[in-house]
């Protein structure tokens, strides 16, 4: 077994101590984020009544984030995301005929994979965005498995490993422009605002055709409410939803039990945050030393 340099030790515990001295900037907190205290969140509201099934959102976000194409698709399998696509169309036979849906990442308001992340790399963003940034991440994974939705995706076959999932086109968002899927759907299906406005307009439909749709907004409280919201004319179970997540935020439920726990628990996050940075500074000087020393 390979003995801990002592430079390495002293550097962590170091790195460790400013952390802990220093605390975490609140405007970086993505897995600490109070939602009560954010601007109104930008949203995508989905109406699976609209769907026609052109599977043009699937290439829009392929082309949009680099990815692969989706090619050929049989609809009559039903396909998950993954490393190589973050948005997928499926094809449902339900009670009441067939039904395409469209799914990705929620974008969840209190984002359990921004509470589990020890470094922030899983970040709530201020507009609804939950974005995942490479420099942060130290690719524990915890994102995945804490996720309710089962959608960060991880490149295992990757040289350079990245977190695919969507982030409601978070770089356009920023130079003021639609999410690609949303902006160029043929039919109305996808239609992007402010959660508020998103969730009066699917009540508002809900309300005048009452025999189209199912009385339910998925996504409008699910796992603390999320910026990617769903109608259907049929209960949400005949989609493929899972319905059995409850209404509060998972991180919700462990803030007491923290609060209650052990100091030394509490600053392990600290402590590996700070063991991750000294190792990553560590690497680099070692690769430094090294381009040097040829």
């Amino acid at each position: 077994m390979k003995k801990i340099d002592r430079r390495f030790f002293l550097k962590a515990m170091g790195v460790t101590a400013a952390t802990l001295a220093v605390g975490i900037d609140k405007s970086e907190a993505g897995n600490a984020i109070n939602t009560g205290e954010l601007p109104e969140l930008k949203g995508i509201l989905y109406d699976s009544v609209k769907c026609e099934g052109c599977y043009g959102c699937e290439y829009d976000c392929a082309w949009q984030h680099e990815l692969t194409e989706p090619g050929e698709i049989d609809d009559t399998v039903i396909r998950k995301t993954d490393d190589t696509r973050r948005t997928v169309v499926n094809l449902y036979q339900t009670s009441k005929g067939p039904v395409y849906v469209k799914k990705q990442c929620m974008n969840c308001n209190d984002p359990a994979c921004g509470a589990a992340c020890l470094t922030q790399a899983m970040h709530k963003t201020k507009d609804g965005s939950v974005i995942w940034r490479e420099d942060k991440c130290m690719g524990c994974r915890y994102c995945m498995i804490s996720c309710p939705y089962d959608m960060p995706k991880f490149e295992y076959h990757s040289t350079n490993p990245k977190i695919q999932k969507c982030d409601m086109c978070y770089v356009l968002q920023n130079e003021g422009e639609e999410p690609a899927c949303a902006y160029n759907c043929p039919n109305g299906a996808l239609l992007f605002g402010t959660r508020r406005e998103l969730i009066a307009e699917a009540n508002k439909r809900i309300a005048e055709n009452p025999e189209v749709y199912y009385p339910h907004i998925y996504g409008e409280h699910e796992a603390g409410g999320s910026s990617w919201m769903y109608l259907s004319p049929v209960p949400f179970e005949e989609l493929g939803f899972n319905t059995n997540i409850q209404n509060k935020s998972y991180p919700s439920l462990t803030k007491g039990f923290i609060s209650s726990i052990a100091p030394v628990d509490i600053l392990l996050p600290a402590v590996l945050l700070g063991i991750y940075e000294a190792t990553k500074k560590d690497k680099s000087t070692q690769n430094m030393e090294e381009g040097q020393n040829e």
